[in-house]
């Protein structure tokens, strides 16, 4: 369907692009007329407010607490277009820039993730240079498209750590390009348009990520001077990411509230289609909770490199980790004797191991990863229950 539907767009494109020439405009003229009148502007502000719908979509919560989180949101993601399609949207001089961070947060953006994003585009080669410090885990990635075009995150190329050659003294380079070049290389094609680094955290606070910058290897040392196309194309971008994003996760929360409270195993294909590693198993739900109730999750982990669980808003923005306990992780977490796990979401500390604060929330969504299990393990799905205040005279016999 998808394929059908960018054939009928080529078509259109080029009846679009023949009526112009007949009429003797260009595509330059006509975005100068649309940058010079304020219809690019205009637009934007036009395509941004259509973003409010994500907070009307059937499901959402609409008291006031949420609704201002909600808004809060899109003024996020919209910081984060602007800097990622019009500040930095220039794939000719990339920069490796932090999308999602402690105040930019969107598809259940996990707390212990460390992440940088480039725009690139396939009609280039590129260089990555960097040093791997002590980070736990580093991984390269290239998407086809994103939020903001209709084709999805179609990943593309893949380079993790246990694959990265490394210098005695930690530094490594990696070639982007079509084809195979040196001893690092990372696949691109000719719809690339991101480049993501992940870097994940077992311990936030001893950990020291990776020092990473990215060139073009075309040999320009600095970028060409702006064009209108260039703020045109990117104030278009930077409003169907906001609107896409939004709408797309808003879709998923109203999904994940079929299962409350539950955390079943969400479907590989549309996690990965919408830019997720393909070498992690996820589990995406909804939890409500009253004011006496409390939910506790249970699961022996499995043989695999890490695993963590972390609380979102509805919006699916992970609460703030920068104050509270909202997640928890492989490293971080306290085990029961026969290797078990429990993790206990509460409202208020129960004097329990492994408490997350729901940070004066009463719903929204969660997220458990399994990264890379061992082969032969399976992963199994954590058991959850609610209960009424809890204490620690609640767990005495486990």
């Amino acid at each position: 369907m998808r394929g059908l539907l960018f054939f009928f767009l080529k078509i259109l494109k080029g009846f679009q692009l023949l009526r112009m020439k007949l009429s003797g405009r260009t595509p330059e003229k006509i975005v100068e007329q649309r940058i010079v009148t304020g219809k690019a502007w205009n637009e934007f502000c036009d395509n941004l407010k259509t973003a409010g719908a994500s907070l009307l979509y059937p499901g959402t919560p609409r008291d006031a607490f949420n609704q201002a989180e909600g808004i809060r949101y899109l003024t996020r993601l919209t910081r984060g277009g602007l800097e990622a399609f019009v500040e930095y949207g220039d794939p000719a001089f990339p920069v490796l820039r932090r999308m999602a961070h402690e105040t930019v947060k969107m598809g259940a953006d996990n707390p212990d993730n460390y992440y940088f994003n480039a725009q690139i585009s396939g009609k280039y080669e590129y260089r990555i240079r960097g040093k791997r410090n002590t980070i736990h885990y580093i991984g390269f990635f290239t998407q086809n498209g994103n939020y903001g075009t209709t084709g999805g995150m179609a990943p593309c190329g893949s380079l993790e750590h246990t694959d990265l050659q490394l210098e005695p003294d930690g530094s490594f380079e990696i070639t982007l390009s079509q084809k195979p070049r040196g001893k690092n290389w990372l696949k691109i094609e000719g719809t690339t348009s991101m480049l993501m680094v992940r870097q994940t955290f077992s311990d936030r606070f001893r950990e020291v990520p990776a020092e990473i910058t990215v060139e073009n290897l075309d040999g320009r040392t600095y970028p060409d001077p702006i064009t209108p196309a260039m703020v045109d194309e990117g104030l278009k971008t930077a409003a169907m990411f906001v609107a896409g994003a939004s709408m797309l996760f808003s879709r998923w929360a109203k999904g994940f509230k079929n299962h409350t409270n539950r955390l079943p195993l969400f479907d590989p294909e549309v996690s990965n289609a919408a830019g997720g590693d393909a070498s992690i198993i996820y589990y995406h739900s909804h939890w409500k909770l009253a004011d006496h109730e409390s939910l506790v999750i249970e699961v022996k982990p499995p043989e695999c490199d890490s695993w963590n669980f972390q609380l979102n808003n509805y919006w699916m923005e992970s609460l703030d980790y920068r104050y509270f306990t909202i997640c928890i992780n492989k490293a971080s977490a306290a085990y029961l004797p026969d290797g078990a796990v429990r993790i206990v979401v509460a409202h208020s500390d129960p004097g329990v191991p492994n408490w997350i604060n729901t940070c004066g929330h009463r719903e929204g969504t969660m997220l458990w990863r399994w990264y890379r299990v061992n082969t032969g393990e399976q992963a199994p799905e954590p058991a959850c229950k609610v209960i009424s205040n809890p204490t620690s005279d609640s767990f005495a016999n486990r």
